[in-house]
C-alpha cells in the first residue's frame, strides 16, 4: 500500500513513466512481430480449421486486453472512490481507448474467424454478443467521462459506472459455459489446453506483447494527461495575474 500510495505523487509516477513507456511499447511490439510471424509461419494449420486457425495469435489476445482492459478500468475507479488517489481517474480514463481498440480489435477478428468457419460474418452468439456489449460500455464510459470533465465534475459519476461496468466480465468470460452457443469452448486454461503445443507456443508471445504494448500506450496516455493538467494549470495561473 505504501508504493501505491508513492506512486500516486505524480512526480515520482512521471520519474518512473518516462524511461518505462517506450520500453514496454517497444519490446511489446518485437515480442508481438515475432509471436505474428511465427505463428503464420512455423506452425502447422488446424486439421479442421486449416489456415484460418491463424487468427486467433490475435484473436485472443485482443479478447484478453478487451476484458482485462476494462478490470483495469475498475479497479482505478475502485481505488479512485476509496482513496482518492490523484492518478486513479486518470489511469482509467486512459485505460478506457485501449481497452476499447483492443474489444473492437476482437469483434473484427472473431469476425474474419467467423466467415469460413460459420459460413457468416456475424451471429448473435453469446460470446460476440457480450463482448459487443462491453465495447459499447467502453465507449459510454469515455464519454461520459469526457462530459464529467467538461462540467467540472469531482470524478466519483464515471468511477462508479466503471465499477458497475465489471458485471459484463463473467458474462463474456463463461458465455461459452452458460448457453449453447457456437462460438467454440474454452481452449486455454490455467493447467491446461486443448490446443496442440505445436500451435500453441506462439500465442505466449503475442499475448505478451500486445499486454506490453497496451502498458506502453496507457503510461503514454496518462502522461499526455498530467501534461494537459500541467499546462492549464499554469494557464489559470497567468491569466489570473
Amino acid at each position: 500500500m505504501a508504493t501505491l500510495h508513492a506512486l500516486a505523487n505524480p512526480a515520482r509516477f512521471l520519474k518512473l513513466a518516462r524511461p518505462l513507456t517506450p520500453v514496454l511499447f517497444w519490446a511489446g511490439v518485437a515480442l508481438a512481430a515475432f509471436g505474428a510471424w511465427a505463428g503464420l509461419t512455423l506452425t502447422p494449420p488446424d486439421y479442421l480449421q486449416k489456415e484460418s486457425v491463424r487468427i486467433l495469435y490475435i484473436h485472443v489476445p485482443t479478447a484478453w486486453l478487451g476484458m482485462g482492459g476494462w478490470s483495469g478500468v475498475a479497479i482505478a475507479s475502485l481505488v479512485y472512490l476509496v482513496w482518492r488517489h490523484p492518478l486513479a481517474s486518470i489511469a482509467a480514463r486512459a485505460i478506457a481507448p485501449a481497452g476499447a481498440v483492443f474489444a473492437a480489435l476482437c469483434l473484427i477478428t472473431g469476425s474474419i474467424w467467423g466467415r469460413p468457419t460459420w459460413g457468416t460474418w456475424w451471429e448473435w452468439d453469446g460470446r460476440l454478443t457480450s463482448m459487443l456489449l462491453l465495447f459499447f460500455v467502453y465507449i459510454a464510459y469515455m464519454a461520459l467521462a469526457r462530459a464529467d470533465a467538461e462540467r467540472g465534475g469531482d470524478g466519483r459519476v464515471p468511477a462508479l459506472f466503471g465499477i458497475a461496468g465489471s458485471v459484463l466480465l463473467p458474462i463474456v468470460r463463461y458465455s461459452v459455459v452458460w448457453w449453447n452457443t457456437l462460438h467454440q469452448g474454452q481452449s486455454i486454461g490455467l493447467t491446461s489446453s486443448s490446443i496442440d503445443r505445436s500451435m500453441l507456443w506462439p500465442l505466449f508471445f503475442t499475448l505478451a506483447g500486445f499486454s506490453l504494448v497496451f502498458a506502453g500506450v496507457v503510461l503514454m496516455r496518462m502522461r499526455a494527461a498530467l501534461a494537459t493538467q500541467k499546462l492549464e494549470a499554469r494557464l489559470r495561473r497567468m491569466a489570473s495575474q
